[in-house]
């Protein structure tokens, strides 16, 4: 097999680079999850997702984040092979170093973690993308209008959904259909004509009045299947529903499965930045003998507080918190 060739160390530090870049990233990650914890039906959590998924920085940050997942495991991958081919007949006796054991399970451990990011990314990103159906919300102050509102108070007062409610306006509107002029009949139709078009936003309305899913401050509304998101972007395509992650995150932590798989990555992901702290500073040549101790015991200190934050939040759900 013939690779490119780059020198290993340019590799390493390319590496390095790109690995260093993706600890600062988890660790904001790691500290945006948090706010899933807050019992306010979302609202910080929420308010930070649109703000990430409607700023042209971030939207430009992300397509960098992924090219630089991709390309870290590519890089790793790529320089495992050649130093594999540098040596193809193995040592007679196993090699006795120094490596950290942790060191020894990078390749693999890196291998199960882009797994496991496969099923995340389905679980939220590939939501965001429009690639897998998932749970949505929407700005509270998209769907106000005068009429909008009568229409759904009416409807909850009666305790009848949007539709049923109109059908009832309907048969009763023709039960008097010879008492009504053609002048007065055409106004009504007019606006009985709003009141079908209203209908989508007014389920969601109705369903959000009675259920209770408002944000705590009130600017969002919450849990909205794929169907309602889709009747309402096209009864109101200025809405602009928007994934509910939230909800989704608190949803699949209330499930038991689910949690002790995300604990089980999370182990895996302490083993790979175990060894990547350390070795993003030896490879870029920014360890010394001087302070090698302490820049052990901050990678230490980086892995444990990470995967603390990150398992915290499964946890804690799942516990009712």
């Amino acid at each position: 097999m013939n690779l490119p060739k780059i020198h290993s160390i340019s590799k390493k530090i390319l590496v390095a680079l790109v690995g260093s870049f993706l600890l600062v990233f988890l660790l904001f990650h790691a500290v945006a999850n948090l706010f899933i914890l807050r019992h306010d039906g979302g609202a910080w959590y929420s308010d930070f997702c649109h703000f990430m998924g409607s700023n042209w920085i971030v939207k430009a940050f992300e397509v960098v984040l992924l090219g630089c997942i991709l390309l870290h495991i590519a890089l790793t991958l790529w320089l495992a092979l050649t130093n594999r081919l540098a040596r193809p007949v193995r040592y007679h006796h196993p090699q006795r170093s120094k490596t950290h054991s942790t060191s020894k399970l990078m390749v693999w451990t890196g291998i199960l973690i882009f797994a496991c990011l496969i099923l995340h990314f389905s679980d939220f990103y590939f939501v965001k993308l429009g690639f897998v159906k998932g749970q949505y919300m929407v700005k509270t102050e998209k769907l106000q209008s005068e009429e909008l509102n009568a229409f759904a108070q009416a409807a909850l007062q009666y305790g009848m959904s949007p539709e049923d409610f109109l059908a009832a306006n309907e048969q009763q509107l023709e039960m008097y259909a010879d008492q009504i002029s053609p002048e007065q009949r055409a106004e009504i139709d007019n606006q009985m004509d709003k009141f079908r078009a209203m209908v989508p936003v007014a389920n969601i309305l109705s369903k959000a009045q009675s259920d209770g899913h408002f944000s705590s401050d009130g600017k969002w509304i919450k849990s909205i299947t794929y169907e309602e998101k889709e009747a309402l972007k096209a009864a109101l395509p200025e809405a602009d529903p928007e994934p509910d992650f939230y909800y989704m995150a608190r949803e699949k932590f209330s499930i038991l499965h689910i949690v002790i798989g995300y604990l089980v990555f999370f182990v895996v992901v302490f083993f790979h930045l175990r060894h990547a702290c350390a070795s993003a500073f030896q490879t870029l040549g920014l360890n010394n003998y001087k302070y090698n101790n302490i820049i052990e015991l901050l990678g230490k200190i980086y892995t444990w507080l990470v995967c603390l934050m990150f398992a915290a939040v499964p946890v804690l759900v799942y516990l009712g918190m």
